[in-house]
């Protein structure tokens, strides 16, 4: 599902002059590859060359964002938008040396404004002609874009999960950023706590079902389908979603739909931060509860209920966070040995 409210069209003029780019999907910068070779990489299905390290990278959601200071890169970042919830605090230094050009989503006038050089981003909804424009638009500007694999995965290769398409994006922009040993640094990290995981779920008694709970709005959940992170993550994690048969991130369903599926335990993400009602793991909380189907559930009258951070359910640096506390929860619940 969009996970940003669509705002009204921006005209978008396209002008070389005003971005000042190389070419159709070539940036130039002024430090040349070490061994005067282009940087070349694909994003999904576009293919990048670079004759230097990028230094005016602009990100349009904070998964983008939070991977990039990750790597150490805000001295190389002319600005962010789109933030959902606050920085996390490993980041906040860092984010206060970056420009906020939007704190909610990006036009295609500040874009521009902001003479970028790469334009990075993790999800596909962003362009489009009303908000950045599209990735062929800007490419015709000679302004490349970097879009997660993780939102493309019929143009990657097959077999790979999305926790492997999420780290081959950490090694790709550490190639295009010349920042390869803090890019495999965080791959190393991430792999580990993701093998931790997944030795844990052999203690996980069957295969407990699940329903992520992502945002209410009015009567609607939407909830994690088979193309979501965290079907991924419950299937690390020995459970099994009970929508995986939806081929979409986050579908609306009904609270009926819900009960019918019967889940053994209920993930509720929590982005208060965003302020919207039923954004709150306490909205949806009183709404699951407060639904006489729903109330019926074993699930709920039993109280098992997982919360996260909502920012870890999408593919981001910190999804992999969400992975200790599915497991503890899991094992609180008594669906794993303690």
């Amino acid at each position: 599902m969009s996970r940003s409210v669509r705002v009204g069209a921006v005209a978008l003029t396209l002008s070389l002059a005003v971005v000042g780019c190389a070419g159709p999907t070539t940036t130039s910068a002024p430090q040349p590859a070490a061994d005067g070779k282009a940087v070349e990489v694909t994003s999904c299905g576009r293919q990048l060359s670079f004759e230097g390290a990028p230094k005016r990278a602009v990100t349009l959601d904070q998964s983008a964002t939070e991977v990039l200071l990750e790597l150490g890169l805000q001295d190389r970042m002319a600005g962010t938008s789109n933030l959902k919830t606050k920085i996390a605090p490993e980041y906040r230094e860092a984010y206060g040396k970056v420009p906020v050009l939007s704190p909610k989503l990006l036009g295609g006038e500040q874009l521009r404004a902001a003479d970028p050089d790469l334009v990075v981003a993790g999800f596909n909804d962003h362009f489009t002609k009303d908000r950045t424009g599209t990735r062929e638009e800007l490419a015709a500007l000679g302004l490349p874009s970097f879009l997660s694999a993780v939102d493309c995965p019929k143009q990657n290769a097959a077999g790979k999960s999305p926790f492997d398409l999420l780290l081959e994006d950490y090694r790709n922009l550490g190639k295009v950023f010349g920042v390869e040993e803090r890019a495999e640094k965080l791959v190393r990290e991430q792999r580990a706590v993701l093998d931790r995981a997944a030795k844990d779920s052999a203690g996980v008694r069957g295969a407990p079902r699940v329903v992520w709970v992502y945002s209410v709005y009015g009567d609607a959940p939407y909830v994690a389908g088979k193309t979501a992170m965290a079907s991924e993550m419950s299937r690390i994690a020995g459970a099994k979603n009970a929508f995986d048969d939806l081929d979409e991130d986050w579908p609306s369903v009904t609270w009926e739909e819900v009960a019918k599926r019967n889940p053994d335990f209920i993930v509720v993400g929590d982005l208060s931060e965003r302020g919207k009602p039923g954004d709150s793991a306490a909205d949806k909380l009183a709404a699951i509860r407060g639904n006489p189907v729903m109330a019926q559930l074993a699930a709920v009258r039993e109280k098992r209920f997982i919360t996260v951070p909502g920012t870890e359910m999408d593919p981001s640096v910190r999804t992999v966070d969400a992975l200790p506390r599915l497991t503890a929860g899991m094992k609180a619940l008594g669906h794993a040995g303690r």
